[in-house]
């Protein structure tokens, strides 16, 4: 089979596509062909070397699969060949997803939603986990709350948004300018060109001095430290970037603020659920742009360069024969 090997530690040129042996599947686990894949943060943080002793070189990366079960293992039976599935590997255990077939354990294996495409699924699969561990899980957003989702239009933002809208809540979030209508089709409620105005400003005056019940932090920098100046009485912070520099959290004390941080978790339960939510017409991803599995290296590039245009998840086509327009047709 091809695959899109690591070879090194470093820039987009640190891949390299070779053809190595098809896995066959063990007692429990399930092979796969694998029709989509995405990219994510992730992707180019470990490419880049931030998690040197949780990848062994060389590697087959990648943190998403949509695909058609190729075959079982001894003991598998919530899924059979030919079935279509979606999920997120284990990661940093393993083969990753930049590849034509990837293994896995039948416990973290969910049937793909019928509504959604190979690369809508493959676009959803590890930010829709990550959403819904934050704000399920972990915030336990509620109906009538309010929440402040930073970087609306990003792949994990957008998926964020609709989930909070889902949830009965107000979102506010931090967007430019050229992403306002986007990010209001999403279901946010009030846009801040994070550009152009200070959005701790924007969101007292929208609440009249209260704050907001949840912020969701994608991007890092010093928003967990700006957060309790948006914060209402027993508001919560939920964090899925890793911090390198220390933050001064001290005005969450007045607050009675918690924090949280999510590094997700793999398992069918939280697959499921967006699944529901996906038939239900309440979910789905959007695809800005998709790319060959071999076109990889200029997939990483762009999402790592400032201002890259993309709204929602880049989408890497596997299987030849998935047509990338199925991802922009509806």
């Amino acid at each position: 089979m091809k695959a899109l090997i690591l070879k090194a530690f470093g820039g987009p040129e640190s891949f390299e596509l070779r053809e190595v042996p098809k896995p066959v599947p063990q007692a429990g686990q399930v092979l796969v062909r694998v029709h989509a894949t995405s990219i994510n943060p992730l992707d180019y943080q470990v490419r880049r070397g931030d998690y040197p002793d949780l990848v062994a070189l060389p590697a087959i990366t990648g943190h998403d699969v949509s695909g058609v079960v190729e075959a079982v293992g001894p003991g598998v039976t919530a899924v059979a060949p030919g079935d279509e599935v979606w999920y997120t590997p284990q990661i940093f255990e393993g083969q990753g997803s930049y590849a034509e077939y990837h293994l896995a354990a039948e416990s973290i294996i969910g049937r793909k939603p019928a509504a959604l495409s190979h690369l809508e699924a493959a676009s959803l699969s590890l930010v829709g986990g990550t959403a819904w561990e934050a704000l399920v899980t972990r915030a336990a957003l509620r109906v009538g709350e309010s929440i402040l989702v930073h970087g609306g239009a990003g792949g994990v933002g957008h998926v964020a948004i609709q989930l909070a809208k889902a949830m009965g809540a107000r979102v506010f979030t931090t967007v430019r300018e050229v992403n306002f209508e986007f990010t209001r089709q999403m279901g946010a409620d009030v846009l801040i060109d994070y550009q152009k105005q200070d959005y701790v400003e924007a969101i007292l005056r929208e609440t009249g001095g209260h704050g907001v019940d949840v912020v969701f932090d994608s991007i890092g920098g010093d928003t967990l430290s700006r957060s309790p100046e948006v914060l209402a009485q027993l508001g919560r912070v939920v964090s899925i970037v890793d911090l390198a520099q220390p933050q001064n959290l001290l005005q969450a004390w007045g607050r009675n603020a918690s924090y949280h941080f999510v590094f997700t978790r793999q398992n069918r339960g939280k697959l499921d659920e967006l699944s529901a939510l996906v038939e239900r017409g309440r979910l789905r991803p959007h695809v800005g742009a998709v790319y060959s599995l071999a076109d990889i290296p200029l997939a990483h590039a762009r999402l790592e360069s400032r201002d890259n245009g993309i709204r929602g998840k880049i989408a890497i086509a596997v299987e030849p024969s998935v047509d990338p327009a199925q991802a922009f047709a509806r």
